[in-house]
């Protein structure tokens, strides 16, 4: 349950952010939710095996960091996946990353 809660309220922050920021493109709220899921799907996959040895070799001190700019990247991934979910440039997937793992957090804290 708390998994479908998070990719809920990852898609309707991915679509507050479209319609705020002029370098974010959503189609629909359904390509939100499948944006949405297949960041999550790329985080646990491909995030893992990237974040993984970086938090070995800085024994954890910069984990946050870490997860922030490997989400970051993995937006950017999943923008070149889909055809209906555009990003232009890194900062703009940075920030999208910084507010989804605020939601997130303010999820497993209530």
């Amino acid at each position: 349950m708390l998994f479908i809660l998070s990719l809920l309220l990852n898609a309707a922050v991915l679509l507050g952010l479209s319609t705020m920021m002029s370098t974010v493109t959503i189609k629909n709220y359904t390509t939100g939710i499948i944006v949405a899921l297949v960041i999550g799907l790329l985080n646990a996959t491909i995030g893992f095996i990237i974040s993984f040895p970086i938090n070995v070799i800085t024994f954890g001190i910069l984990s946050f960091v870490v997860h922030l700019v490997v989400t970051a990247l993995m937006i950017k991934l999943a923008d070149y996946l889909l055809s209906d979910f555009k990003v232009v440039g890194f900062k703009p997937a940075l920030i999208i990353a910084v507010v989804m793992a605020f939601v997130d957090f303010l999820l497993m804290v209530l």
